[in-house]
């Protein structure tokens, strides 16, 4: 009888100890580096809420401050790439504000004019948008001019003045059609003046002409015309800007 409850008590202790280890088992031991590989895989199929998740915590719980930055990226990185600029954003400014000389400062920086870039649409709808991709892209360069994006953002910078220039030109061409020519002067002038190299500078030019030639200002049009000859003399415009010099 004894040796039977011996035996019972044994196969008790024994199951007990089999559920402790399943326990244990269960309990995942904290690593930064395996969290993070964790929530990358979470990422790449696109389960970017649960991958935020682990960033979050790693974002808690590292001491050493040597994954918290990271987790902080990736965060970010998750919301752009699910489409959510507006976080990605912000989250991308939070790591500049805590981790402003950090190695990957200048890629937030950089993310941060993307997220404006890619969401540039028409002239007419995007120059907002790509004057504030414009002010992030010259920030980068201004704060990092030793970045790795230099060649791409000059890229943009570029693209995001001619959009610029070209929603100006369409506002004054908005003005002129409607027989406002004073306003539509305005424009034209502060769009060369903005940005002397504009690719459509000489039909910019011929339209402050034709402006001044309809607000009975001939002297101001011969200006005009003379800046649009002298500077696109192959230009068609400048063909027909010597055809009305008076």
């Amino acid at each position: 009888m004894k040796k039977r409850s011996f035996l019972i008590s044994l196969l008790c202790i024994c199951i007990l100890a089999g559920c402790g280890k399943s326990e244990v088992k269960r309990e995942e031991v904290y690593d930064s580096e395996q969290f993070l590989k964790k929530a990358d895989a979470l990422a790449d199929k696109k389960e970017y809420e649960e991958a935020r998740k682990i960033l979050t915590e790693v974002k808690n719980r590292d001491m050493t401050k040597k994954y918290a930055p990271i987790a902080q990226l990736k965060i970010a990185d998750t919301y752009i790439k699910d489409g959510d600029y507006d976080l990605g954003i912000a989250e991308y400014q939070r790591f500049l504000e805590h981790y402003p000389t950090d190695t990957y400062a200048s890629y937030a920086q950089y993310q941060i004019a993307m997220a404006y870039y890619v969401q540039i649409e028409s002239p007419d709808r995007g120059a907002g948008t790509a004057k504030r991709a414009l002010a992030e892209f010259l920030r980068l360069k201004e704060l990092y001019p030793r970045n790795p994006y230099r060649e791409f953002a000059e890229m943009r910078i570029e693209k995001c003045k001619t959009i610029i220039a070209d929603g100006e030109l369409m506002i004054g061409q908005f003005y002129y059609n409607k027989d406002s020519y004073a306003a539509a002067v305005k424009r034209f002038e502060g769009l060369l003046k903005e940005y002397p190299d504009y690719k459509r500078g000489d039909e910019t030019l011929f339209l402050i002409g034709k402006s001044y030639l309809e607000l009975k200002n001939p002297e101001k049009a011969n200006e005009a015309f003379t800046r649009l000859i002298e500077k696109f003399p192959s230009s068609s415009f400048a063909a027909n800007a010597r055809k009305l010099i008076r």
